[in-house]
């Protein structure tokens, strides 16, 4: 039974402070694995270290502060390619994509 609430939990839809403090945990666990402290995240970085306490306590941050922390410990390309592709769940939705590529902007449907 353990097994298959494993596969599933891949599956559920997260909320954002789920996805955000996941984020903080896993930034946290990658920052101790560099053996840095905080301020040493904060001096590469260039983020007070108030912000970076807040992000690994309540999963907090700005867009800015994220991706310096993240250049900071070596994910400049990770964050930087977050959107580069395109990603779908039904092959409607691939078509549309598909259709839709190369534009501008969206419109009403």
């Amino acid at each position: 039974m353990d097994n298959i609430l494993s596969v599933l939990d891949g599956f559920l839809l997260e909320g954002v402070d789920d996805i955000s403090m996941k984020m903080a945990n896993d930034f946290r666990a990658r920052r101790i694995e560099k053996n840095l402290t905080r301020e040493q995240v904060a001096e590469k970085s260039g983020v007070a270290v108030s912000n970076i306490i807040r992000f690994e306590q309540k999963g907090l941050i700005s867009l800015k502060n994220l991706i310096g922390i993240a250049m900071a410990l070596g994910y400049a390309s990770e964050i930087k390619n977050i959107f580069e592709q395109p990603k779908y769940s039904t092959m409607e939705e691939l078509s549309q994509i598909r259709r839709n590529a190369g534009k501008k902007k969206a419109h009403k449907l």
